[in-house]
């Protein structure tokens, strides 16, 4: 299951780290070239790139803000810019809305752009922006948004029709009651055994409050990949709830089942997580019973597990 949670920050603060150094040598630049007036801008925003950067460093939680901050420091560099005619002032006027849709949600992105627009053409043109200039701005902030939405339209249905969980190596609960759908006709169809052994984690909770949310999913990884190592190919894990879990064991009696339990508490119980110590598991085994119907066995698995964790 492809994770891409981890790379999208590191590429964040890859790309604050650039824009630092990129203007550090700007400012070294103008030093070299003897146009001292024009320093003090860059090292100024330099400092401010390199704070944005260590804030998106420290907690990723808080890389809005470092967004702010460079958002703040391209429009100044782009406004200071624009005026000089010399510095092909095309290729400025298209930065400033593609930086706001990289760095801001959509909505605010589309209305900042809009709202600067008459700003950034009277910059440009000395109050007299040429009509073909306005036109080709305002295309490109209508070409970007369009990308822009169509990416996050592609990605929303991704995430609709995904079958996976985004915490974990776990199904969802809508896939873990598609799935058990199809297992328990097909048990009752073939007349064939179905197991589901239902799981709950009661330290998930308590690593939250005490460690953070990075030992919660530190301690969700661990225990779905132990419960995957444990089980056959054609057995299914899916999260019923935030600690709940359901592994499907088609083709398994009841001895069988029982024996599963037994190894995936012991190789639960061996599992030490260097915050929370051994991983706490609780196990209920549940099966079908001759001629209950489909909803009477969801209703019948989902109020034990509702037992299962208050127990």
């Amino acid at each position: 299951m492809p994770d891409s949670r981890l790379a999208r920050p590191r590429l964040f603060l890859l790309v604050l780290g650039v824009g630092t150094l990129l203007l550090v040598g700007q400012a070294l630049w103008f030093y070299q070239m003897g146009h001292y007036q024009r320093i003090a801008l860059p090292a100024l925003l330099s400092l401010v790139m390199a704070v944005a950067t260590l804030i998106a460093a420290a907690e990723p939680a808080t890389s809005r803000v470092s967004a702010y901050l460079t958002l703040i420091c391209g429009f100044l560099l782009i406004a200071v810019e624009l005026p000089d005619r010399a510095g092909a002032p095309t290729l400025w006027i298209g930065l400033p809305p593609v930086l706001a849709l990289v760095l801001l949600p959509l909505g605010p992105a589309v209305l900042l752009n809009l709202a600067l627009t008459p700003v950034w053409l009277a910059l440009l043109g000395e109050g007299a922006p040429e009509p073909g200039l306005a036109a080709g701005y305002l295309t490109l902030v209508a070409v970007a948004t369009l990308a822009l939405w169509d990416r996050l339209r592609q990605r929303a249905l991704l995430r609709a029709t995904d079958p996976w969980e985004t915490e974990c190596p776990a199904l969802t609960r809508a896939s873990l009651h598609e799935r058990l759908h199809g297992e328990f006709e097909r048990a009752r169809l073939l007349e064939r055994p179905l197991a589901v052994l239902l799981i709950d984690l009661p330290q998930l909770d308590m690593a939250r409050e005490q460690f953070g949310d990075a030992a919660r999913r530190a301690m969700l990884d661990a225990a779905c990949r132990e419960i995957i190592q444990q089980c056959r190919d054609l057995d299914a894990l899916g999260r019923e709830d935030d600690a709940a879990f359901w592994l499907l064991l088609p083709d398994t009696t009841e001895s069988g089942a029982l024996l599963l339990r037994q190894r995936l508490a012991q190789a639960l119980a061996q599992r030490v997580l260097v915050e929370t110590g051994p991983l706490e598991v609780r196990l209920r085994l549940a099966a079908p019973r001759p001629g209950e119907p489909w909803p009477a066995f969801v209703a019948r698995l989902q109020a034990t597990t509702q037992t299962l964790a208050t127990d």
